[in-house]
């Protein structure tokens, strides 16, 4: 996969808030997606000793069965910070994309959209950088309120902040701790809540992510 490595990385907090304010224009927020829908992709990253070690997995879809993987390895240069991730891990994401020769439709990428107080969490920015409709999926609340959410497998709530709507809360697995979905890049959150559930045929993670995971951690 052909990517542009040309971007400059910061090397402090200012530096990244501005490159943040300034992508935030970029987002779409609306489906542009390249039908029919043939590969999904996740992406994720592990640490270790200072190094940065990312993970693709590209799937088949709607079946999810693994077309293709690839791992890259990168110094990390910018320290763990919340609200600020993407400038940790997408160096080294961008690394392990360059490597594989399936071009996904659609990547589900372990962490937040456009639920991030500037609108630009690490799926919006990858998204951005590389103009493929991505999705966040995250495992964790970063901002935002919620209504109460029903156990059932499917259920979801909008997820507001500052009287906006930036995410959904999503069960995908009933009984089990719900996931936030955002839109990172030319998806919509309908769309976007549609293809994690999707993905998430079995376990409380879509299948993209799972296996990134497990690669990027070497479990």
């Amino acid at each position: 996969m052909k990517i542009d490595q040309s971007h400059t990385w910061p090397s402090t907090v200012e530096e990244a808030r501005t490159i943040q304010e300034t992508l935030r224009n970029l987002v779409i927020t609306t489906d542009k997606l390249n039908t029919p829908i043939q590969h999904v992709a996740g992406v994720d990253v592990g640490f270790y000793h200072k190094m940065s070690r990312a993970a693709v997995a590209v799937l088949s879809f709607p079946d999810l069965q693994i077309v293709e993987t690839s791992l890259a390895y990168r110094p990390t240069s910018f320290p763990y910070i919340p609200g600020f991730l993407s400038f940790r891990e997408i160096p080294a994401i961008l690394d392990a994309l360059e490597k594989i020769k399936t071009i996904p439709d659609i990547i589900l990428c372990d962490g937040q959209g456009t639920a991030h107080r500037r609108r630009l969490g690490i799926a919006c920015h990858l998204g951005v950088l590389i103009d493929i409709p991505i999705i966040g999926v995250a495992k964790s609340l970063l901002i935002g309120k919620h209504e109460e959410l029903p156990e059932a497998k499917g259920s979801w709530q909008p997820l507001i902040h500052q009287n906006e709507t930036v995410g959904a809360v999503l069960r995908t697995r009933s009984g089990v701790k719900p996931l936030y979905i955002s839109s990172g890049h030319r998806i919509s959150l309908p769309t976007a809540i549609d293809y994690v559930l999707c993905c998430t045929p079995k376990y409380r993670l879509p299948e993209t992510t799972r296996i990134a995971d497990k690669l990027a951690s070497d479990r």
